[in-house]
């Protein structure tokens, strides 16, 4: 659900969306779910055909990169926020790219796993405002998680209308950098656990004896109820899962078997996996 303040408290800013794939074009469809005028953005893509689809689906003016060499930096020109969504490996060069066409106010947002704000900062004009962000690709349905972290140019007021933008479509939560790797484990990477249990859900259905198609669409149905329902004020699990938990029933002897078979260990060992991985990406690109 949008957040009204952060949706007129951002009103007025120009936006610059380099690339426009899973993440980027989630965060790009999030804000103007959110209200966000959709005239005052920019968008870069490779092809001019992928231009074309983009602008008559969103109503964002959309560049080329194919078309001409200068599309990111016309892109950056006038934009008051933009946010990086080409792969980690080419962030570092697009932050050189576009150096010299940026508005020293403008914040640079980068949504890629494993590159620092240290390294962002290097690439670009010293003093530019820089955020590394960790999104959620449910921004697209206004129930987005993000976490952000600042760089060290960035002042109070420009970080509040990064964390506006993204709040219009979801949770926002500031931290510190040296836990953007928790929050990769647990909300970036995390609709996957839940879309790949929904998966399990619906397999194991059908080895019970429903039809394809029915077990996937209870099994969707069922992830989604229940993550609407997390998604209400002051929600907490423990007590929903208790609240549908008789005891000696079903669920409860459902929940005894993932208790014995060691769910939490899993869930412990596969964030700890992906944190990680976070790690070795940011050696990686980083240096």
């Amino acid at each position: 659900m949008a957040d009204t303040n952060a949706q007129n408290s951002t009103a007025d800013l120009n936006l610059a969306f380099l690339g426009t794939g899973s993440m980027n074009g989630a965060i790009m469809r999030g804000i103007i779910a959110a209200g966000h005028d959709p005239a005052r953005i920019t968008a870069t893509v490779r092809t001019p055909s992928k231009a074309v689809a983009l602008a008559e689906e969103t109503g964002v003016n959309a560049l080329a990169t194919e078309d001409s060499a200068e599309a990111n930096l016309e892109a950056v020109a006038q934009a008051d926020v933009v946010f990086l969504g080409v792969k980690p490996v080419g962030i570092l060069e697009l932050c050189r790219e576009i150096a010299g066409a940026l508005k020293p106010t403008a914040a640079v947002v980068s949504v890629a796993a494993g590159i620092t704000v240290g390294a962002m900062e290097a690439a670009l004009t010293s003093g530019q405002p820089v955020v590394r962000s960790m999104p959620n690709t449910p921004l697209t349905v206004g129930l987005g998680a993000v976490g952000v972290a600042a760089g060290s140019s960035i002042d109070e007021a420009t970080l509040e209308q990064v964390v506006a933008l993204y709040r219009g479509a979801g949770v926002v939560k500031v931290v510190p950098e040296d836990k953007i790797e928790a929050v990769t484990a647990v909300s970036g990477s995390g609709p996957a656990y839940i879309f790949y249990m929904a998966e399990a859900m619906a397999a194991a259905g059908e080895k019970l004896g429903l039809d394809a198609d029915t077990a996937r669409e209870l099994a969707a149905a069922t992830v989604a109820g229940a993550g609407r329902m997390l998604a209400e004020p002051d929600a907490d699990a423990a007590q929903l899962r208790r609240n549908v938990t008789s005891p000696n029933g079903t669920t409860a002897a459902a929940l005894e078997s993932f208790a014995q078979s060691g769910l939490e260990e899993m869930v412990l060992t596969a964030e700890t996996a992906c944190v990680e991985r976070s790690k070795e990406l940011t050696r990686e690109l980083s240096s």
